[in-house]
């Protein structure tokens, strides 16, 4: 009996040891580590495993893929045979998907059309889709993961304040908010935001250059420049009493003067979110009041009803079974113009705040669009067969849990990619990938115009004039001296129209993919990444079947 207490009072001595020693693990190491959950952070850990590092993925979201699993299904494409690598097997995989017929639940495979951004949605021949609902991104993610066995770490955030370790030029560790540090060889920042490359010191911009900086003509301020179709064709008045300028102004018109064209400014392209909806009765939700909704907010866009504008569906982009990618279009739509210049450079707590302010504007008027007498009645009919798809973001009341954030910080690094790159009027002769869609901003600002009315201004469309460019391995590296052991394929080296152009989802891909390249080679050789030899990266790329130069057709 005695011995019995004895072994009893041993377990219980050693459960109580055991229950007071923390479970988690302070500190984690790899030869890399990424600092993001954009589709570009996992693109370049599948590469980086496949090459036999061990990395680590610090993602602040829950949710892998970003903006590629957040609502944006309609892909902006491009030229789709600059594609290769790793990003076209994610569209090769979204391709197998969709040859099941059991992922065919709201409609039937042949009722969903071909219908891309521009381009066959389905590609037969290459066995690649380029439209897709969310959660079949997301899974496509998921498993990439789970066949890689990907060490991902999620809801952890950088402290951006002190947790960041840079000794002799390079980063030695970051710390997230949790307090776990993770120490590496080399760092990948493949956020939207580059919080990890501005936490380095490294040199980056927010806003829009100047045209002169790099003789561009497509950046800075663009008054008077009126591109696609979102812009008051009309003459609107903002004030709540219209013509007079006493009265007050209507809500989202901005008082600042615009600014003298091609300035550069603080400004930055609207954000929205990318709503995926539906018209299957049985899997839409109705569109929810949020919160404080003021039809008020809305009074802009009837008066635009009111001036005869009716391109209320034209950017209901169809995905498959029966839903939706809507995006902004028109003059007053879901982007939440001049709302979003403080996001780069603001606290996690501020860009909660603007991400809640971004969704209550899009729920208000999606619901203003689907209930209000202001609307035109065959508007709100049509508005009455859709809703929010049910079976998308189940875990977020339905709604996209990434904000797209078309441009943060970009960095200023070995080499800055301007419209001159973009036009094929410089000979980049480190490419790591090609870009090849439209140079594309959304709109900056709302203002008033001398003549007392209202319009849009920054939204560019320009071609590339000469088809796909590259995009410079310099553009993905900081300067040399500032940091030797970090990329940033992401916020990138580019100028604000430069970027229009490159900031697309497979684009993001691509380069994730050839910084995990570029970062092996570095640590192979025991060398900064400015020094890594191109001939080698060369050799890399084309191995893992990146395009490098135009394809012959």
């Amino acid at each position: 009996m005695k011995k019995l207490k004895t072994v009893l009072f041993a377990l219980i001595a050693l459960l109580t040891i055991t229950s007071c020693s923390s479970p988690a693990t302070d500190h984690a190491e790899a030869d890399i580590i990424i600092y993001g959950g954009t589709a570009s952070a996992i693109t370049a850990a599948v590469q980086a495993k496949q090459l036999g590092k061990s990395v680590i993925v610090v993602s602040p979201d829950n949710h892998l893929g970003g903006l590629s699993s957040g609502g944006l299904g309609f892909t902006d494409t491009g030229d789709k045979s600059t594609i290769g690598g790793l990003a076209r097997d994610f569209y090769h995989r979204v391709y197998l998907h969709y040859e099941d017929s059991a992922a065919w639940r709201w409609q039937q495979h042949s009722e969903y059309g071909n219908k891309g951004q521009g381009t066959p949605a389905i590609d037969g021949n290459a066995r690649t889709m380029w439209i897709f609902e969310p959660h079949v991104a997301e899974s496509v993610f998921e498993s990439y993961v789970d066949e890689n066995g990907l060490d991902v770490r999620r809801d952890e955030w950088l402290d951006r304040d002190s947790g960041v370790a840079v000794e002799n030029g390079q980063i030695v560790s970051i710390t997230t908010l949790s307090g776990t540090t993770y120490r590496g060889k080399m760092f990948i920042d493949a956020t939207y935001e580059g919080d990890l490359m501005a936490a380095a010191g490294v040199s980056y911009h927010v806003g829009r250059e100047a045209n002169s900086v790099y003789d561009e003509q497509w950046n800075g301020i663009q008054t008077g420049v009126l591109h696609h179709k979102h812009w008051f064709a009309s003459d609107i008045s903002p004030y709540q009493v219209p013509g007079d300028s006493t009265s007050g102004l209507l809500y989202g018109v901005s008082t600042d003067p615009p600014g003298e064209y091609g300035q550069g400014d603080h400004r930055l392209q609207a954000y929205c979110f990318r709503m995926c909806l539906s018209n299957h009765p049985d899997n839409r939700v109705a569109f929810p009041k949020p919160d404080g909704y003021n039809p008020a907010h809305y009074e802009l866009l009837a008066r635009v009803f009111a001036s005869g504008w009716r391109e209320t569906f034209e950017k209901f982009d169809p995905i498959p079974n029966r839903k939706t990618d809507t995006n902004n279009h028109g003059p007053f739509s879901t982007d939440f113009i001049g709302m979003n210049y403080d996001y780069p450079e603001a606290s996690y707590e501020r860009r909660r705040e603007i991400i809640k302010e971004h969704e209550d504007y899009q729920k208000g008027l999606m619901y203003f669009l689907a209930n209000d007498p202001k609307v035109p009645e065959e508007v709100r009919e049509e508005m009455a067969q859709w809703g929010l798809a049910k079976d998308e973001f189940t875990d977020n009341g339905n709604w996209p849990h990434q904000l797209y954030i078309r441009e943060a910080r970009r960095m200023v690094g070995q080499y800055v990619m301007t419209e001159h790159d973009t036009f094929s009027e410089r000979e980049i002769t480190d490419p790591i990938g090609m870009g090849s869609y439209t140079l594309d901003s959304h709109n900056a600002q709302r203002y008033i115009k001398p003549d007392g009315f209202v319009q849009n201004e920054g939204d560019i469309g320009v071609s590339t004039k000469k088809g796909p460019y590259r995009i410079s391995y310099g553009s993905i590296i900081p300067k040399k001296g500032e940091c030797a052991n970090l990329l940033v394929p992401v916020c990138l080296s580019s100028s604000h129209i430069a970027f229009g152009s490159i900031r697309m989802e497979p684009v993001f891909m691509i380069l994730g993919q050839s910084a995990a390249l570029a970062a092996s080679l570095a640590i192979d050789g025991d060398m900064a990444v400015q020094d890594v030899d191109y001939a080698d990266l060369e050799k890399a790329l084309l191995e893992q079947q990146q395009v490098l130069s135009k394809p012959n057709k």
